[in-house]
């Protein structure tokens, strides 16, 4: 009786305490929220306005795309749109890593502020808490300003970080996962990359590199993507980074050596030599020219949808994401495709899923394998979805490329980070909505829809090759066990290249109630 008063009382002090901090931070928000500001509007005196002015008169009233799988050009895309921006740039993200491509980008655009661009850098805070030195310093800029969704307050002492992370737990759990990088009005790549080196292939060793996909887009539907970002940038839960800081001080001329020191490093400099090429053969200026706007795929049938910030609020579920894409999802008739680097569908995912298959839907999913995958939480999570989807006839793939390195070689794995789906090589979807249960109901998301042949036949290219037999493995059930295998081999029936630490944590994890905060 006395261990059930002492946790109740726990729980009434926790509750109490949660209200308190729910009540004191509002207050606090509604003091600390910057001034609104808004997109600036395309104009004619840019180099982005020489390049993509003609090209939309071309095309008038449509769209255009161009899918980005290449790390390499991903960066490279990103650096030379921010070096010839001349108004603005634009910047979401779910994680900025302060490594060296998040370093080199960083100092982009302070190269791009020093020359009179507004820039504005909107960060989700759960992976800026801790390391807020690098967009402390970039704040400092006059023409810079940072913001965090949905910060922490405590920033500097980790004591009372930890207590302010307990009692905002509720709220902190929601975060901003898209991503959107914007210049000028004329440019902007949306979709599954973050910014830091898993992202541009320049991790090494034990770090794994992320296979993903963007979207380079044109025209008419970057009005939806710049409105997507000031509503997120003048929602109340975004923060400018200095009313968290107020006593901090970052020395700016230290900030710069330490980044032209950065970009004269050895490994900095073999970095940017790999990505040269896609910069017209210059590393230290690229052009605008290395864009590649003459693979825009244009049409009418192209839309940019995304979350609304008060989903942050669990608020407005009507406007949420998912109520766009499942009943896209629904309408498969021949064959539905899917990729999803964590793959939680819940009840109603797998409902809807296994009703597609046993309808004679072919569905076929790649996700990762438990030996590449970042959250082995999740993938515990997904090990006990297998076998119902298996059974209703699912075709599921784990991808995990074999290595073709030496033992020495310091490249460090790949992990799958793409999301994107096909229904019936008719409708596409690129963006960052991973098909679990965090991307339906606790983060904000976004992503292209689209019908273009030209681009749906790439993006199934890129399908294709993640679920071949040289990247992935397929399951199977033979009796109570599951089977790996790559084409024709005999399966396995243990989850391969994984040890028995990891796969013991999985199926724990599989078994535990918290599927729904995955």
């Amino acid at each position: 009786m006395t261990l059930l008063a002492w946790t109740l009382g726990a729980l009434v002090l926790l509750a109490a305490g949660s209200v308190l901090a729910l009540w004191s931070y509002g207050r606090f928000a509604r003091r600390a929220r910057g001034a609104p500001s808004r997109v600036i509007p395309p104009g004619a005196d840019s180099a982005l306005d020489r390049l993509m002015a003609p090209l939309e008169a071309a095309h008038r009233g449509q769209s255009g795309a161009a899918l980005i799988t290449d790390p390499l050009q991903a960066f490279a895309v990103r650096l030379a749109s921010a070096q010839a921006a001349r108004r603005s740039l634009d910047l979401l993200y779910y994680i900025w890593a302060d490594d060296r491509t998040g370093r080199l980008l960083a100092r982009a655009l302070l190269q791009a502020a020093d020359r009179g661009v507004r820039v504005r850098l909107l960060l989700d805070d759960v992976n800026v808490l801790g390391r807020d030195p690098l967009y402390l310093a970039l704040d400092r800029h006059p023409q810079i300003s940072v913001r965090l969704f949905n910060p922490i307050r405590a920033r500097s002492n980790p004591f009372r970080r930890g207590i302010d992370l307990l009692f905002n737990i509720l709220r902190y759990n929601r975060r901003m996962h898209g991503k959107i990088w914007l210049a000028d009005g004329r440019v902007a790549v949306v979709g599954g990359r973050n910014v830091g080196d898993v992202d541009f292939g320049a991790a090494r060793g034990r770090k794994r590199n992320n296979d993903d996909c963007d979207l380079m887009l044109a025209g008419p539907v970057l009005r939806k993507v710049e409105k997507s970002f000031d509503a997120h940038w003048n929602d109340g839960l975004a923060l400018p980074i200095a009313a968290l800081w107020q006593k901090r001080r970052v020395r700016m001329a230290t900030f710069r050596r330490r980044l032209e020191d950065l970009a004269r490093e050895p490994e900095t400099r073999a970095y940017l030599d790999r990505v040269a090429p896609l910069l017209n053969g210059s590393a230290g200026a690229p052009a605008p020219g290395a864009l590649p706007a003459g693979a825009l795929r244009w049409s009418d049938r192209l839309d940019f949808i995304a979350d609304p910030p008060e989903k942050a609020l669990a608020t407005g579920r009507a406007a949420w994401l998912p109520e766009a894409l499942m009943p896209r999802l629904l309408g498969a008739r021949e064959r539905l495709r899917i990729m999803t680097p964590y793959f939680v569908p819940g009840q109603e995912g797998l409902a809807a899923l296994t009703d597609l298959a046993r309808a004679g839907v072919r569905v076929e999913v790649v996700t990762n394998a438990l030996a590449v995958n970042d959250h082995i939480i999740v993938h515990g999570a997904y090990r006990w979805y297998r076998r119902a989807l298996i059974e209703a006839g699912v075709i599921l793939h784990e991808f995990a490329a074999r290595s073709t390195a030496s033992p020495r070689d310091r490249q460090a794995r790949r992990m799958l980070h793409g999301k994107c789906f096909i229904v019936d090589d008719r409708l596409g979807f690129v963006g960052s909505f991973n098909f679990d249960m965090r991307s339906a109901f606790l983060n904000t998301e976004m992503g292209v829809v689209f019908q273009d042949p030209a681009l749906l036949a790439e993006l199934a290219a890129h399908l294709d090759w993640a679920m071949a037999p040289d990247q992935a493995y397929r399951l199977s059930l033979d009796g109570p066990m599951m089977g790996w295998a790559r084409g024709p081999h005999d399966p396995v029936h243990l989850e391969p290249d994984s040890g028995p630490t990891r796969r013991t944590l999985s199926f724990v994890i599989g078994h535990l109630p918290v599927h729904r905060l995955l």
